[in-house]
């Protein structure tokens, strides 16, 4: 059975169109990232499952049952905000304990709850403290500990991470996969930050603009992109994206051969990323050194090369700026896209 299935959302703020024909469906226990730029409407779908948003059009099913008609405490939902949404003259004890208090559960059973959530997320010596007396990292765990208490069908994490600085930010990230795991509750995470999204999820679904550009893991969304947005999206340094036109079968500028002209285009979008170019002597192709970035653990190199600039990462030492080099890569690792859609190409 499913764990979550949303069937052809739409949803518009006055003349804005802000969700299209969005459907997805989540295996159960799944942990799924939603990845998108701010504005694409991300938060928006999970207001739209958690019931804060009705919806214009679509379905919601949360396992078997349709949720979209009941109010949002009707759908055993748990949604966790960015800015914690604690209860500041609230001790973390009574935080936690919140939930199963207004839902009236017996009070042994609040404080064996209480006590087990508060040890899994490391919470147990700061039961008494309040709010403003923890850190930032401590302050999400509550946040997240008082969602998982009342041990619902389904966690809606709204860029819970984005307060936080990146030391605790990838601690954190951790903590919630663990969690995840250890509970099996189906999740949508969402998020702006690709490290998230590549780190977190047993799949991602890639929003733009307000439609679903590609679903999958992140090796396939690495690895093998429907479209230019997502292989622009997802990848850090970005992906090289280079304008080609095809003469006589030869591939400009790379002068690769193309047999009998298989992409049945005359122009089209090269991809390739940064770590899959190296600067060696016994490359074929002759470029000038523009800029040479030093990352620690490696060095980011910008070539001049006709009139492109190709970014390689992986360097592993500096290279001085106007430096001629020479560089290669493997013609399998070429990606194509469409012109004006953007769609990749695949080659017959």
């Amino acid at each position: 059975m499913p764990g979550l299935v949303l069937k052809n959302i739409c949803k518009s703020f006055g003349s804005t169109l802000v969700l299209e024909n969005v459907s997805l469906e989540l295996d159960q226990g799944e942990l799924l990232v939603l990845l998108g730029p701010s504005g694409c409407g991300k938060s928006t779908l999970l207001r739209l499952i958690a019931g804060l948003e009705e919806l214009d059009q679509g379905e919601i099913y949360i396992g078997s049952r349709r949720v979209d008609h009941l109010r949002p405490k009707n759908r055993n939902v748990a949604l966790v905000f960015q800015n914690y949404s604690l209860y500041p003259h609230m001790s973390v004890e009574k935080n936690l304990a919140f939930p199963l208090t207004a839902t009236k559960e017996g009070r042994s059973q609040i404080l064996r709850r209480v006590k087990n959530i508060a040890e899994m997320l490391g919470l147990a010596d700061k039961l008494k403290s309040k709010p403003a007396q923890l850190s930032g990292g401590q302050r999400q765990r509550v946040a997240v500990g008082r969602a998982i208490i009342r041990e619902p069908s389904l966690f809606l994490l709204d860029e819970p991470l984005s307060n936080l600085d990146a030391d605790l930010r990838a601690r954190m990230r951790q903590e919630i996969v663990r969690i995840q795991k250890e509970l099996r509750t189906t999740t949508i995470h969402v998020t702006h930050d690709q490290a998230e999204a590549l780190t977190m999820g047993d799949r991602i679904a890639v929003l733009h603009e307000g439609k679903i550009a590609q679903v999958g893991t992140p090796q396939e969304l690495y690895h093998d992109p429907t479209n230019l947005f997502v292989a622009q999206f997802i990848g850090y340094p970005k992906i090289n994206i280079v304008e080609a036109r095809i003469e006589k079968n030869l591939l400009v500028p790379f002068g690769l051969a193309m047999k009998d002209h298989q992409l049945h285009q005359d122009k089209v979008l090269v991809g390739i990323r940064p770590e899959q170019i190296e600067i060696t002597p016994a490359g074929e192709y002759e470029a000038k050194v523009e800029s040479c970035e030093y990352l620690g653990n490696q060095y980011v190199v910008s070539l001049s090369f006709k009139e492109t600039i190709l970014t390689v990462s992986n360097c592993t030492e500096p290279l001085d700026t106007g430096t001629p080099v020479n560089f290669t890569f493997q013609v399998s690792h070429l990606l194509f896209f469409d012109l004006l859609s953007g769609q990749k190409l695949d080659e017959e």
